[in-house]
């Protein structure tokens, strides 16, 4: 986990994680593309965003990139770079991010951190942009992105980009990680996967007969370590796989059944608490930022 500096001038900003709360592929495009169903649900735990204005118009990431991701390819850069130059703004940025989110592990870290950039610096920037366009240009960095820019739970259609938000129950989750990347390009080539999946309607996730994730039997096929964890997890629950990724959760209705299941796992399980929220603390950050006033992130 880097470091945030400290100095005048930053502000901070949330970049909370997301779960697939479940995802069915039920085609692909003549792009490449797969069409897939799901339902997004934005949590009040993940990572955390500084930005500090600059007086020239340069783009800096403070800190280090992920391990083999050089500077230009950082999705917080690529971020701040499209806004600039849609907006034909002079202005720049120096960022840094506080890392929770683990990588491959389908919580959507790097869209939420590439759209907390976009929303943080058109309020930052003053570029005035809406959040369609904000949307437009997060759909460039990523399919995922568009879901952490507006801001709300959703079921999802298309790549990921077709958004109807959904009032969703309050909840809590044990999450937990196995320790492995899953790769997303990867784990889309399995020959096993499920491709073609009958569609599903909101009123069968909202009976609770769709909790499925076309990626957890690839997974747990492919890597022991996830099968290990998702064995230790039924001990508590019904464990579930969120995105492509390779962390798996338990969904809690309250927080102390929550925390009474969490200690009842075995000691040295990489695990923990999020609770589920009604919408994304990056729209609370943004309502409630005043020039010269830091966020809390």
């Amino acid at each position: 986990m880097n470091t945030m500096p400290a100095g005048e001038g930053w502000s901070y900003w949330p970049a909370p994680a997301k779960l697939n709360l479940f995802l069915r592929i039920t085609g692909r495009r003549a792009d490449g593309y797969h069409t897939l169903q799901t339902v997004f649900r934005l949590l009040d735990w993940g990572d955390r965003i500084g930005l500090r204005l600059r007086t020239d118009d340069r783009i800096v990431r403070i800190g280090e990139a992920a391990a083999g991701v050089s500077e230009q390819d950082d999705l917080l850069v690529r971020a701040a770079k499209i806004l600039q130059e849609d907006a034909k703004c002079s202005k720049g940025v120096d960022i840094c991010i506080e890392k929770h989110i683990p990588m491959g592990a389908g919580l959507g870290g790097g869209s939420s951190d590439a759209a907390t950039v976009l929303v943080a610096l058109n309020r930052l920037w003053g570029t005035g942009f809406d959040v369609d366009r904000l949307v437009a240009l997060g759909l460039t960095l990523g399919a995922d992105v568009p879901v952490f820019v507006r801001g709300h739970n959703a079921w999802a259609e298309g790549i990921g980009e077709q958004l109807a938000p959904l009032d969703l129950p309050p909840a809590w989750y044990v999450l937990a990680s196995p320790g492995v990347h899953a790769a997303t390009v990867e784990v889309f080539q399995d020959p096993d996967l499920t491709r073609h999946a009958a569609p599903a309607t909101i009123s069968d996730f909202l009976s609770g007969t769709v909790l499925d994730n076309a990626f957890e039997p690839v997974l747990r096929r492919r890597e022991p370590a996830v099968e290990a964890l998702f064995t230790m997890l039924a001990h508590i629950g019904r464990p579930r796989l969120t995105g492509s990724g390779s962390v798996c959760f338990v969904e809690f209705a309250d927080r102390g059944s929550a925390e009474t299941s969490l200690a009842a796992l075995p000691h040295g399980i990489d695990a923990w608490l999020a609770r589920g929220a009604e919408r994304s603390p990056l729209l609370d950050a943004v309502e409630n930022y005043t020039l010269g006033a830091s966020p809390s992130g």
